[in-house]
């Protein structure tokens, strides 16, 4: 059995898992950018200057496709985080799992402070089956986006940007939207509004969380037996090559819907 570890902050859960993680994207992606824009060249650019530029060039096509370049200028710098992060954060989870077993309540800890999920399945578990072993494994190291609160919560803030780009650029006009094309129509184009939050965010989690179960699943066949480890490298090996090709569509979706809502907003109503 696997669970996050969980710590009980301020009255609040938090997934340490889910932090560590984000953590680990943010510098990954950190590392990549500052690599590949020190020592800028114009004669003679290097790798990852010339990765930088395909991404850069990349990017500003997907941009294009939905809006005048002019007007998603200033998303260019959000078009390159989201899809650099994302992808990122989609690929953590494939080569490895870091995995920590508790057998005692009182151990399970982190930095004093009880893992509350592993100390609830612990006794829990002693209660069902007093005087017996126990053991909780605790996963470390996944992707972020593997979580619905990541992945729903970067949906949250593209949505409210979204908006207040609607209201403050094209106030009239986003505000008119709502009432096309009649006014009758205006609880339906709230719920489509927050649909899109919905199916932004969890389409993004869905694929990335599957992905992440089939591979477990694997593994623990790989654990079997002799067949079944046999059976599980190409399967896993498989699965693995197809999550890359999955990670990288859904950073390209994440990041091109993106795109599309901030045309709608600024643009779409603006001709309305």
């Amino acid at each position: 059995m696997h669970v996050t570890p969980i710590i009980k902050l301020a009255g609040f859960d938090i997934d340490l898992a889910i932090v560590l993680m984000l953590v680990v994207t943010c510098t990954i992606v950190f590392v990549i950018a500052r690599l590949a824009t020190r020592n800028l060249s114009v004669e003679n650019p290097g790798k990852m200057q010339n990765f930088m530029e395909w991404l850069v060039e990349f990017v500003q096509g997907m941009m294009t496709s939905t809006m005048d370049l002019k007007k998603g200028k200033p998303f260019l710098s959000l078009g390159l985080t989201l899809i650099l992060f994302i992808f990122v954060g989609n690929m953590l989870g494939l080569p490895f799992n870091i995995v920590t077993e508790y057998h005692d309540a009182s151990k399970a800890t982190f930095f004093n402070q009880p893992l509350v999920n592993v100390v609830e399945v612990i006794h829990k578990a002693h209660d069902a089956n007093p005087g017996g072993e126990v053991e909780v494994g605790v996963s470390w190291w996944k992707s972020p986006t593997a979580d619905a609160s990541v992945s729903l919560g970067l949906a949250g803030l593209i949505f409210l940007m979204v908006h207040f780009l609607g209201i403050t650029r094209n106030t009239k006009a986003y505000f008119k939207h709502y009432l096309q094309p009649f006014p009758v129509f205006l609880p339906i184009n709230l719920i489509e509004q927050f649909s899109k939050l919905l199916t932004h965010g969890m389409r993004l989690f869905g694929n990335i969380f599957a992905g992440e179960v089939l591979i477990a699943q694997l593994i623990k066949l790989g654990s079997t037996g002799a067949f079944g480890f046999i059976a599980s490298i190409p399967l896993l090996m498989t699965w693995q090559g197809f999550s890359i090709f999955v990670g990288s569509i859904q950073a390209f979706v994440f990041t091109m819907l993106t795109f599309l809502y901030i045309s709608q907003a600024i643009d779409t109503h603006e001709e309305h």
